[in-house]
């Protein structure tokens, strides 16, 4: 078997900045902080974008960002346990809408049918 070397392999092992990133931030006590999303396995990822019309196409034109190199956005995510950073991601899925718990409301009782009813009677006899 032939060993690649690594200008033939092609993802190579060695990380390469991505550069200066435009972070999607939601606003939390203390200022901004980083949005986290998840991945279609259900991991936790930090996501950048190389350039705010990226960010926009994706996230919409009211999502807040701030810039941060990938080495930063590594460094702030790390302590929480996320480790990988997705760039320039295409495609995401909105937020789940919070569906609000249906009020309790008394069971509805069968509508007798109209007309005249009628009952059977029997005759109760004593002994």
């Amino acid at each position: 078997m032939n060993e690649l070397r690594h200008g033939e392999d092609p993802e190579p092992a060695d990380r390469f900045p991505a550069g200066p990133l435009y972070v999607p931030v939601r606003p939390g006590p203390f200022g901004c902080a980083a949005r986290l999303f998840r991945t279609p396995l259900g991991d936790r990822t930090a996501v950048g974008f190389t350039s705010e019309h990226r960010l926009t196409a994706t996230l919409g034109p009211d999502q807040a960002w701030i810039r941060l190199a990938e080495s930063a956005l590594r460094a702030l995510t790390a302590p929480l346990g996320v480790t990988a950073v997705t760039v320039d991601p295409q495609f995401t899925a909105p937020a789940p809408a919070r569906v609000a718990p249906p009020a309790l409301v008394a069971p509805v009782l069968p509508v007798p049918p109209a007309g005249p009813v009628t009952y059977e009677m029997s005759a109760l006899r004593t002994a």
